[in-house]
């Protein structure tokens, strides 16, 4: 991890944590390159003109020339230095009166600067050969155009260069595959753009981060200096996915509000109804009997945890039974 220390304008970059970090991001490194490089063949497919490119070859033959009344010869082993000369007509060709002869030839809608834009002259191996490479929105237009100049430039070099012998070695044909946009190079690049893009910015968050994740970082920063505690995240789950409450264990939340240590159930108390009994009297007289009853009230039925067994509670009320006799006597 970066780090800045007091008293000194030194920072330490740790390389194995940072390709750690970076590392531990490579699912948004993906995706980031993923997503660049398919902006990048989208726009080149739908956005990018296609270009071609049509191509004309002329061959220098000057044994001997005149410039002026001064004639000048040419031995064979003096024209393998025949570059200069195309370099000479290279300047001819791209001058400003005769391209617009190939303009109105060709009737083009070009202007100078644009048709000058579109054409390049460059010499085959150093040889007396030269190429004209003529590069447009349309495969006939470039052919047409590529023609036109190899038609054209024998005249007008002539018209200069007395002596100069300009011959066609090859006239353009249609192309028929585009030379530029590449799909595939575009495409690449714009992965490799993504790649960066997402790896510069891991790596500047992580250099400016001042939070502290770890308390390694504290043991290795300040190394004389004891840790005293460390104080967990109340509100982030461990890794069982439990959290944890003030004063108890961690639950699962899964179920939603933590479970309670125990449940009670409650049993309904009955209260059993008072007997009641009585006595008959004699043939000789009758007996009058009263039975008054008293019952104690039942006892409460205390409910106990489900975790034990709950006993039933049978109540019998105590009768108690007076009887008055009645004598009679004779009248």
């Amino acid at each position: 991890m970066a780090n800045n220390q007091t008293g000194k304008d030194v920072i330490e970059i740790d390389l194995l944590e940072l390709a750690q970090v970076l590392f531990r991001r490579i699912g948004i490194i993906i995706l980031c390159t993923i997503l660049v490089a398919a902006m990048a063949f989208g726009y080149t497919y739908f956005f990018v003109e296609p270009l071609y490119t049509a191509s004309a070859m002329m061959y220098v033959n000057n044994s001997s020339f005149s410039i002026g009344s001064t004639s000048v010869s040419i031995s064979a082993s003096e024209l393998s230095a025949a570059q200069s000369l195309v370099d000479t007509y290279t300047v001819i060709l791209m001058s400003r009166m005769t391209l617009e002869e190939v303009i109105e030839a060709d009737e083009l809608e070009y202007t100078y600067d644009e048709l000058y834009d579109m054409i390049d002259v460059e010499a085959v191996n150093s040889t007396e050969i030269f190429q004209i490479n003529v590069t447009s929105t349309s495969a006939a237009e470039a052919r047409s155009i590529a023609n036109t100049i190899v038609e054209v430039l024998p005249d007008k070099i002539a018209s200069i260069v007395d002596g100069s012998d300009v011959r066609i070695v090859d006239y353009a044909v249609t192309p028929s595959v585009r030379t530029s946009p590449s799909y595939t190079k575009n495409t690449a690049l714009g992965g490799l753009i993504g790649l960066f893009l997402a790896a510069a910015v891991i790596i500047i968050r992580y250099l400016f981060d001042e939070e502290i994740h770890a308390e390694d970082y504290l043991t290795k920063t300040y190394s004389d200096i004891p840790l005293l505690a460390v104080i967990p995240d109340m509100s982030s789950p461990t890794k069982n996915n439990k959290y944890y409450y003030y004063g108890r264990r961690p639950t699962q939340t899964s179920k939603g509000a933590p479970t309670p240590r125990s449940q009670k159930r409650s049993q309904p108390s009955s209260q059993p109804e008072p007997r009641r009994t009585s006595s008959s009297t004699g043939s000789t007289g009758s007996t009058a009997s009263t039975t008054r009853q008293e019952s104690r009230p039942a006892p409460r039925t205390e409910a106990r945890p489900a975790s034990r067994p709950v006993s039933k509670t049978e109540t019998r009320p105590v009768t108690r039974s007076v009887s008055t006799d009645t004598r009679r006597g004779d009248n």
